[in-house]
């Protein structure tokens, strides 16, 4: 009867841990990226990343997936968040919050947006998608399976998001036991070793080489280079275009 007791004591102090990380781990000023669900009636589906905790952070984001059903009154964010392995069988996190607030004091960057009229469909598939991910119970800050990888394996399911995940998303190449997929973002084709060596190419990803999960290329976006993220091209480069 004691260690039954204790047993469920010990479960009660790991939720009350976890609620007080994932509560505290993003709050703060919210970076106005995300529309006020009380104000947008149609549906929303919206992709972000933030640099990581600590020294983690010179070298990768932490991503996860936000999204908000027609006439739904909250947002609703699916994410991996890896210490929750310590005391549950899953890193899968789905719940209300905002989903443009700091990640432990970093500032949000938003990778994709797609709203209107389909975006319901989207939602369900993300849905799905999120619940079927076959990671959820493992988690590896270094090469993957991690949050990155989670937020890739979305995009794949939903090639309409049009997600271009930056070279800092370290973990998105990692396709388990598998060497060819599509790209992250669902479109083009991408050959990987383990998510430590391979290329990506594609019409949302440009071109990517892997090299010890670290990502060197180029996409309509801008140039891809490790720690940095995202360099934007030139604006001359857009006025030649004209």
């Amino acid at each position: 009867m004691r260690r039954m007791r204790v047993h469920r004591a010990v479960g009660y102090l790991r939720a009350a841990m976890f609620v007080a990380l994932t509560a505290g781990a993003a709050t703060g000023a919210l970076a106005g990226l995300a529309p006020d669900p009380a104000a947008t009636p149609e549906a929303v589906v919206q992709v972000y990343g933030a640099r990581t905790m600590g020294l983690k952070g010179i070298f990768g984001v932490h991503t996860w997936v936000a999204v908000k059903a027609t006439d739904a009154p909250a947002w609703t964010v699916y994410e991996i968040i890896g210490w929750r392995l310590r005391w549950s069988d899953s890193a899968l996190v789905v719940r209300n919050r905002e989903p443009d607030a700091p990640w432990f004091g970093a500032a949000v960057e938003l990778y994709a947006d797609k709203r209107g009229p389909g975006v319901d469909d989207l939602i369900k598939r993300i849905d799905k998608a999120a619940h079927d991910y076959p990671y959820a119970n493992t988690y590896t800050l270094w090469h993957g399976p991690n949050s990155n990888t989670f937020t890739a394996w979305i995009a794949r399911a939903v090639p309409e998001l049009q997600v271009d995940l930056p070279a800092t998303a370290i973990g998105k190449d990692y396709i388990g036991s598998n060497f060819v997929s599509s790209a992250p973002s669902g479109s083009g084709f991408q050959f990987s070793v383990a998510g430590i060596l391979g290329v990506a190419a594609g019409p949302i990803d440009g071109f990517e080489l892997n090299l010890l999960g670290l990502n060197f290329g180029a996409s309509g976006s801008g140039l891809k280079l490790p720690f940095i993220g995202r360099v934007s091209l030139p604006h001359f480069i857009d006025s030649a275009k004209r």
